[in-house]
């Protein structure tokens, strides 16, 4: 097999309709499922077995989080926003990836070249000191790449979602609480939590068929903090209301409509349609998607004269150059500080009162 570093390939509208129908899509969604069928009835706590390679994979997770703590945010109190010192973080990371990768078992050496980007992109955006459901999707391509390669298989699916994946949940926790990253986007603003979208989804399908617990259970505060240790959901519940004060409705509005549904395999299935259409679906983010010798496109190309390197290739901004795009573009929207950042400053008595959002951009939750 042939190894290529993966690229970005698409930016036009005709391109991501070429996506939707392709192999490499068709991948993606099947391993979202098959993770998610994997951890039905599953809790957190349950024993599962634990391979050689998520061993290997949980390893390398503790020492992203080691980097993280030895690399402490700079002094930027005047802003609410992404903290410098993350691209110091992001740059050691890449550093020591190949050091990184050369512990997972299996894995030929010819490949770590391809099989990184996925990784050092896995943590969030350099130039612009974000998060969100694009460089989730990075991590989920990184499992995809060590699985299609042997590292792992399928009989580590469930280990995958309830030690593998949730452990990196939590190590993006610190990086965002250190480094104050941006949700990437507007749609963070309005969407599941502001960075995340995949834990929602693997959460909700721990859930399905549960005798007693039922999604409006959501607004218990009892019942959130005594299911957050077995269940994804419940967790990120529990730490959405930790530092969001107020009620979901205001701040997550989407959780709020959710909460609506009957059961829990509606609350799943409706995840998988809207992932589909607001993560896969989405010329912002799959506009970032890398394509490699594994994960490959041979659709149209893009025009030549663009950038591939530019953080904001494709994006459709207005502002002239050098100054923050302002408004709901459907691009990287405006500058949302960090809820970290909110949550210091609501500490401090500077809180200012918000309003729920609505509007024609609020689309319809597809749950019925």
């Amino acid at each position: 097999m042939s190894f290529q570093v993966p690229h970005k390939a698409i930016l036009l509208p005709q391109q991501l309709q070429y996506f939707q129908t392709s192999k490499t899509h068709q991948q993606l969604l099947s391993y979202i499922e098959q993770l998610n069928n994997s951890v039905v009835g599953v809790k957190l706590t349950d024993d599962c077995s634990v391979s050689p390679g998520v061993t290997a994979i949980l390893a390398i997770l503790s020492q992203i989080e080691d980097t993280a703590k030895s690399i402490p945010p700079v002094d930027n109190s005047a802003s609410r926003f992404g903290n410098p010192a993350f691209r110091t973080f992001y740059d050691k990371v890449s550093e020591i990836s190949p050091s990184l990768h050369i512990t997972l078992p299996g894995l030929a050496p010819d490949a770590v070249n391809e099989v990184k980007v996925y990784f050092d992109e896995a943590w969030g955006n350099r130039t612009r000191i974000d998060y969100g459901s694009g460089m989730e999707l990075n991590f989920l391509c990184w499992l995809i790449c060590l699985e299609r390669l042997g590292v792992i298989s399928e009989s580590d699916h469930k280990a995958l979602v309830i030690k593998v994946f949730w452990r990196y949940i939590e190590v993006m926790r610190v990086l965002q609480s250190t480094y104050w990253l941006e949700p990437a986007g507007s749609h963070g603003v309005w969407g599941l939590d502001d960075y995340h979208f995949l834990p929602f989804l693997f959460g909700s399908s721990q859930l399905r068929g549960h005798k007693y617990i039922r999604p409006k259970a959501i607004h218990d505060a009892e019942v959130v903090e005594e299911y957050a240790k077995n269940y994804i959901y419940f967790a990120c519940i529990q730490f959405i209301n930790s530092i969001k004060s107020a009620s979901l409705r205001w701040h997550s509005p989407m959780l709020d409509d959710i909460s609506a549904v009957k059961t829990w395999d509606k609350v799943n299935s409706g995840m998988i349609k809207m992932y589909l259409a607001e993560v896969l679906g989405k010329l912002p983010v799959i506009q970032h998607f890398l394509f490699g010798s594994i994960l490959t496109y041979d659709g149209p190309a893009a025009p030549s004269s663009d950038d591939v390197d530019d953080a904001h290739r494709g994006h459709a901004h207005t502002m002239p150059a050098g100054v923050r795009e302002v408004g709901w573009g459907d691009c990287c929207g405006i500058p949302v500080p960090s809820a970290f950042a909110a949550a210091q400053a609501e500490g401090k008595g500077e809180r200012q009162p918000g309003l729920r959002l609505g509007g024609p951009g609020i689309r319809p939750v597809p749950f019925d």
